[in-house]
């Protein structure tokens, strides 16, 4: 049973919004937030002697619910009898491995101690789906991010350089899905794909529209940081996943250098999303290498531009993205069983089981590049660790990550393993830095936060929301790069989590069912310029009316505005 109050005794707190690290402190909680003193006389007390405290972690780019991920588990039964969870308070049943079902990912989250998930590829038109499965995931803050790089409205008005209208536009949808943020998915490439083509560089003209991919990112970026969004635009770049894609990535980041940076909202003009991805050489896959310098220079000599690392997981699992060109690409060169899906009027989604192994020359070289960026950008607040899940592999990887950032002996046992040939085309076995452990939770926890525009939900301060979590990682005193064994175990299950001031998780095992907040942006006032244009499109081009389109508050999962002023 949960208690009002809470004493949390003798932790070593990390908080690099605060700057403590290690810090021996009690930690007090009333009423879900942190304070300086408890009112209640008989409060739960928490000995954590020697254990280290951390804020609550944030994964900012997941895909774990809506029609996408639907697909992936409609395509793949068998992997439903990779694991099965039950929670012991009866309430929630689940399966799945890179797929896990709603009820399931949100345990295995709270698990690894996280209290905050980005859903990062929402269609408007599929808003809804995303939102009912939104609503079975517990014990953490939601939010999703909209999907407009190929929406034939925004396309329409930045070739007509309507962009007074795009802002209302932009504004509107938001709050019609009940989304937060916009995201970009190889801007442009959809539409081309449908009419057979495809669109590599940012320059080449998109059919039919008479713009170019460069033309959306540049106006999107603008238009975000005009309506004052809490985080930049996120990016998965056009020519994802093919060797010398590295180049389009620059070019892409250099598209947005000029537009100015305002640190009351979004603290950068743009977010590269899963950069693995994006970060390759060569000019065929016999050349492919690694591009993590060259991308790693640019975001090192450039203040406008976060990134996610996108780190793949050797095993199998099940790729997804609204990048529905490269899933057929992926597709024919696989072999594998394939889904994708048209969204009518706003983008396509591919779905493809996939396999990374660490004797294939391809694979080998994605798995270096992913730790290679993530330690060559010399910044951790530019940095945030991901899996791209389910793409590059299940979010519950994210231990052994930090185990391979702050170790080099453990990244060598991996490399040993490797395809011999891969070897030559990395760079990792020269890269000495290891992450400390102050470094791993800027990347799991403050840098995703301040990127994604919810710093105070995730820093120990008196009065802020009390979202924690409390790990055994042995003595503390102890080099944790000589035991990555134990960092990867301590990390993996938190002793407790914590979700404003209740208990939800101890020692992996779930204590209460809480439902967290889903956190959207948007404006509902029209114009009669925006109504004319909605109403058309709606009557012209879409196959239902615009009053079915908009998600109510009524089905979303206690539903927060966080857009105060337009």
């Amino acid at each position: 049973m949960n208690h009002k109050s809470i004493i949390i005794k003798n932790g070593l707190v990390i908080d690099p919004f605060k700057g403590y690290n290690l810090e021996k402190m009690d930690l007090m909680i009333e009423n879900g937030v942190f304070v300086d003193r408890i009112k209640e006389s008989d409060p739960l007390e928490i000995n954590a002697e020697r254990k280290i405290i951390l804020p609550g972690g944030v994964d900012i780019h997941s895909h774990f619910a809506g029609s996408k991920v639907n697909l992936g588990r409609l395509l793949r039964p068998e992997e439903h009898r990779l694991r099965h969870q039950f929670d012991n308070s009866g309430n929630h049943i689940g399966s799945g491995w890179a797929t896990p079902t709603p009820p399931l990912c949100g345990y295995l989250y709270s698990r690894l101690g996280y209290t905050q998930i980005v859903e990062p590829a929402v269609p408007p038109l599929k808003a809804r789906h995303t939102h009912e499965e939104m609503r079975s995931v517990p014990y953490v803050d939601k939010m999703s991010l909209l999907l407009l790089g190929n929406n034939w409205v925004v396309m329409d008005l930045i070739a007509e350089s309507r962009l007074d209208l795009l802002k209302e536009y932009v504004l509107w949808v938001l709050w019609a899905s009940k989304t937060y943020g916009i995201k970009i998915v190889a801007p442009g490439s959809g539409e081309a794909w449908a009419w057979g083509k495809s669109i590599i560089d940012i320059d080449e003209e998109i059919p039919n529209f008479s713009i170019t991919p460069r033309d959306i990112i540049y106006n999107l970026a603008k238009i975000n940081r005009k309506i004052g969004l809490k985080t930049p635009v996120h990016i998965h770049t056009n020519n994802l996943g093919t060797p010398g894609n590295y180049q389009t990535t620059i070019d892409s980041l250099r598209a947005v250098k000029n537009i100015g940076l305002n640190c009351e909202t979004a603290p950068f003009a743009i977010h590269l999303v899963h950069a693995q991805f994006s970060s390759y050489k060569g000019d065929s896959w016999k050349a492919f290498s690694s591009g993590a310098e060259e991308i790693a220079a640019y975001i090192n000599n450039h203040n406008h531009v976060s990134f996610d690392i996108g780190q793949i997981i050797f095993g199998n699992t099940t790729t997804m993205t609204a990048d529905g060109a490269w899933q057929y690409t992926l597709h024919k060169l696989t072999g594998s069983k394939w889904v994708n899906n048209d969204v009518e009027n706003e983008t396509a989604a591919g779905v493809v089981p996939y396999t990374f192994k660490r004797k294939n020359y391809v694979n080998a070289i994605q798995w270096a590049v992913g730790l290679e960026l993530a330690l060559l950008v010399k910044d951790p607040w530019k940095i945030v660790v991901t899996t791209d899940h389910p793409n590059g592999g299940s979010f519950t990887s994210y231990p052994v990550i930090i185990a391979w950032l702050t170790s080099k002996k453990f990244r060598e046992k991996t490399i040993e393993k490797l395809n011999t040939k891969a070897r030559s085309a990395i760079i990792l076995p020269s890269i000495d830095r290891e992450y400390t452990l102050f470094e791993s939770v800027i990347v799991t926890r403050s840098a995703p936060a301040r990127i994604i525009g919810v710093k105070d939900k995730a820093t120990i301060s008196i009065g802020g929301e009390a979202n924690l979590a409390i790990y055994d990682l042995g003595d503390p005193e102890q080099n944790l790069t000589e035991n990555p064994v134990k960092l990867i175990k301590g990390l993996s299950t938190a002793l407790y989590t914590i979700k404003n001031g209740r208990i939800v998780m101890k020692e992996g095992a779930p204590v209460e069912c809480f439902n967290g907040v889903t956190y959207y942006t948007g404006a509902v006032a029209e114009s009669k310029e925006l109504s004319e244009l909605t109403d058309y499109y709606f009557k012209e081009y879409y196959t239902i009316e615009k009053e079915n389109y908009i998600v109510q508050e009524s089905e979303v999962m206690n539903p927060v505005n966080v857009l105060e002023e337009v």
